[in-house]
């Protein structure tokens, strides 16, 4: 199987070493920054383009990872169903109805997924695994808080020069649906009931840099998300689940999650390995590596419903913080 990848910045770069950690051999690059397509070549021993079309017609790929900023995803989605390319989408936070349009016309054997990483991580896998045992009876309510300092997620560039400054593909705007998207997997599918954001600090770019939402979800259960790009020195995860019967806590600090039920003398406490983090990095290889491999086997299989997002869930997401973002009462330049 041949990759090119798309887009060779932090995301672009962690998807190369994912597709090597998984002994892929056929890999290339594409960036129209010549300093990165360099740096790429140097670094992970691939060949790299500048040219999309010479990348395209020198290498003839069976696949795309589309790691650009998000307003180019759709660009490249595109081309990968007029080519009839199996296809990977970073996380997306702009253009829903573009992404709802294409879900219509692939064809059922063509593999064009957009990421859902936060699923393939160790803690929300164990909250769902104790939500579907109902380790806490039925869940009533969450109250989860993520966030990270804007500047520390590429700390060797400024943050107006990416996207993560741009209004409409803003970092914590793109965190919202990013988050959703674990979330609503294990609860169901949210309806929006309140949403204030803002922009607190006086970070050098046009973006809220805080979202509070509330969020309702089936049977009556109530989640409290806030999402921001403020924390700092450390970024924070942390989510507290009450059920009918017990609570689940999560924290990043500890990379362990807890529970009790009232069946229950004490906390069972369930710890998580590190894993493998590069420099720079602050999240570990493993849940990107294992995120690429189902998608691979869903090409084997020639059946996207082997991986576990779809663009038609995209959609859905992209739209819930669209409402969100109607109800805090200032959406006039946010793309859709």
């Amino acid at each position: 199987m041949k990759f090119l990848v798309i887009g060779l910045g932090s995301m672009g770069k962690r998807r190369v070493r994912n597709l090597q950690a998984l002994n892929e051999k056929e890999i290339v690059g594409f960036d129209p920054k010549i300093e990165r397509a360099k740096e790429v070549n140097t670094k992970y021993a691939i060949e790299t383009f500048t040219d999309f079309d010479e990348a395209i017609h020198s290498f003839n790929p069976d696949v795309f990872i589309i790691s650009t900023p998000p307003n180019l995803h759709m660009k490249y989605a595109n081309l990968a169903k007029d080519k009839n390319i199996n296809c990977f989408i970073e996380a997306s936070v702009v253009d829903s109805e573009k992404i709802l349009q294409l879900s219509k016309e692939i064809d059922n054997s063509l593999v064009i997924v957009p990421s859902c990483t936060m699923s393939f991580f160790p803690a929300p896998k164990k909250i769902k695994e104790l939500i579907q045992k109902e380790v806490i009876g039925k869940p009533l309510n969450f109250n989860y808080q993520s966030g990270q300092y804007l500047p520390d997620w590429h700390p060797w560039e400024k943050i107006e020069d990416f996207y993560v400054s741009n209004r409409d593909t803003g970092g914590c705007r793109e965190i919202v649906p990013f988050e959703l998207t674990w979330l609503n997997d294990i609860f169901g599918d949210s309806k929006p009931l309140a949403c204030i954001k803002r922009k607190l600090t006086n970070m050098n770019a046009n973006i809220d840099d805080i979202y509070h939402c509330i969020l309702e979800y089936p049977k009556g259960m109530i989640g409290n998300l806030t999402v921001e790009v403020i924390s700092q020195p450390k970024a924070v995860r942390d989510i507290r689940i009450l059920g009918e019967k017990g609570e689940i806590v999560y924290s990043s600090d500890s990379n362990s999650i807890k529970y009790i039920n009232t069946e229950m003398k004490s906390w069972e406490i369930i710890s998580f390995e590190k894993g493998t983090i590069e420099k720079e990095y602050i999240n570990p290889e493993e849940p990107y590596i294992n995120e690429i491999k189902t998608f691979i086997e869903a090409i084997n299989k020639k059946n996207r419903k082997h991986f576990p997002n779809t663009l038609e869930k995209d959609y859905k997401i992209l739209n819930i913080l669209y409402e969100l973002e109607a109800l805090a009462g200032d959406n006039n330049d946010l793309s859709r």
